[in-house]
């Protein structure tokens, strides 16, 4: 089992403008990236838990709905009377989101450590990621949880920056260099280090991440496929599936959910495990996660594929 660590909210998305102005239509979809790792891996045959605040309001009450619907696990969900996060998007032209947050003093947040809870054997890897990393108090609850549980199993990381809720790029990048020194497997966007480093190549980067714990660092590169760097087998590209794309929201986090289905199916999914990745093990991982993130993309919203709609 996984656990699936931070934030779950409504993304609220704008329809098309209505004859009067003063009006908005909006259609509300769960997410948040957490919360999509966690179903995407239930979708693939993963069994996955949810750590994070869940708000009682009716919001919060649809979100636990939809992760009982499909499957997550919900021990350690932390209820709260705070109120649920509200993400609002707009999409451009390519359908790449644009977010904005109305999440200050939400549930999501106020996750602390005496939350923490003891981990047995059956969760075999912790993932992170996304604005919880950086706002508070479930972001130093995080990086203590990843301190603990470190070099114990699998711990992965996607930064997913998003400096609408936290516009702070130096207290970004301090959060994702101490947790990358922790992380066995870190997938981050082209994009993400573009905000974090500018004017800094990403290798540079992501070499230097790789000289700690980390094995293995994936970079996507949106239309351009994705960029794996081992420790073990160098620098290895796979290419981005030709398809017609609706827009691509919650591809990131299918990529990521991919990965860890893919690990978890040819039990590779611990430090050691990592350290036995072959390199057409390698391809066939990137290959799998580029073919799930193509199924969401040809979708509206962050609609994560089942296991038998992934075709490599």
């Amino acid at each position: 089992m996984y656990l699936v660590c931070g934030e779950a909210l409504f993304d609220f998305f704008t329809q098309a403008a209505g004859a009067r102005s003063s009006e908005l239509d909006y259609k509300a979809i769960a997410g948040g990236s957490p919360f999509n790792v966690a179903v995407g891996l239930r979708r693939l045959g993963v069994e996955s838990a949810l750590f994070g605040g869940l708000s009682t309001d009716f919001l919060g009450a649809r979100l636990r709905r939809v992760l009982e619907e499909e499957g997550v696990r919900e021990d350690f969900l932390i209820a709260s009377d705070c109120p649920t996060t509200m993400a609002m998007v707009a999409l451009d032209g390519n359908g790449h989101p644009h977010y904005s947050f109305r999440g200050e003093g939400c549930a999501d947040r106020a996750v602390r450590p005496e939350h923490l809870p003891a981990l047995s054997s059956e969760v075999r890897g912790v993932h992170v990621g996304s604005f919880s990393l950086v706002v508070q108090p479930i972001g130093d609850t995080l990086l203590e949880l990843i301190r603990r549980e470190s070099g114990k199993r699998l711990i992965s990381l996607d930064p997913n920056v998003r400096l609408n809720p936290q516009p702070d790029a130096a207290l970004w990048r301090e959060r994702v260099e101490e947790l990358a020194q922790l992380a066995d497997l870190i997938k981050v966007s082209d994009e993400d280090l573009g905000l974090l480093y500018p004017g800094i190549e990403p290798e540079q980067i992501i070499q230097r991440w790789l000289g700690g714990r980390c094995q293995l660092v994936v970079m996507t590169r949106g239309s351009q496929g994705a960029t794996a760097f081992s420790r073990e087998h160098g620098v290895v590209s796979v290419p981005s599936r030709r398809i017609d794309v609706r827009d691509t929201v919650g591809a990131g986090d299918t990529f990521q959910a991919a990965l860890l289905a893919w690990l978890t199916r040819a039990e590779l999914d611990s430090p050691e495990g990592m350290a036995r990745l072959s390199r057409e093990q390698l391809d066939a991982l990137l290959s799998y996660a580029v073919a799930a993130a193509a199924v969401t993309c040809s979708r509206t919203g962050p609609d994560l594929p089942r296991a038998h709609e992934v075709v490599v």
